[in-house]
């Protein structure tokens, strides 16, 4: 398996080590994203999280995956897109750093992401696709694990901006 890779596919379909939820800060179900996973977990996966009591903008947590086909579930909380005055782009940066080195800690050999930030919360998509992009990357060269991540995006005009991104960083 590449150590890098774009799909367009859901993620609650991929069996993997684990996938990331693009989580609100409770860790409660929301939309987008966050619904899917929680709703194909099933309710034992919003009981654990409320039992976490929420995660801040720039970290992660891990939790079992119930129903998923993958072991674990990381949830990261992005940041809010406020016209990029707010740090939104070392809070995004934190979310791939977080998320990578739980999955480091926990044995995780794969693991997919989704587009963070980049729904509801409004980032734009090509910046976050290019901060995901590097964070990976730089992650990649000097940790063990995971040895492969994948960038799962939810229609073929996201997977061709994260594409792009990942030819643009390997020229």
């Amino acid at each position: 398996m590449q150590p890098i890779r774009i799909v367009t596919e859901d993620i609650t379909r991929l069996a993997l080590d684990a996938i990331v939820n693009a989580a609100n800060e409770s860790l409660l179900a929301g939309g987008g994203v966050c619904g899917a996973i929680h709703r194909a977990a099933g309710p034992e996966l919003e009981a654990e999280c409320r039992d976490i009591g929420g995660c801040p903008t720039g970290e992660a947590r891990i939790t079992r995956s119930y129903r998923l086909p993958a072991r674990h579930v990381i949830h990261t909380v992005g940041p809010v897109w406020r016209g990029g005055t707010a740090n939104e782009a070392e809070l995004l940066a934190r979310c791939y750093r977080s998320s990578l080195a739980l999955a480091r800690k926990h044995g995780v050999n794969s693991i997919a992401f989704p587009a963070i930030s980049t729904g509801i919360y409004g980032y734009p998509l090509a910046p976050a696709a290019a901060i995901a992009i590097r964070e990976v990357r730089a992650w990649l060269a000097s940790e063990g694990l995971p040895r492969s991540v994948t960038f799962c995006c939810f229609s073929a005009e996201v997977a061709a901006v994260y594409s792009a991104a990942l030819a643009s960083a390997s020229a």
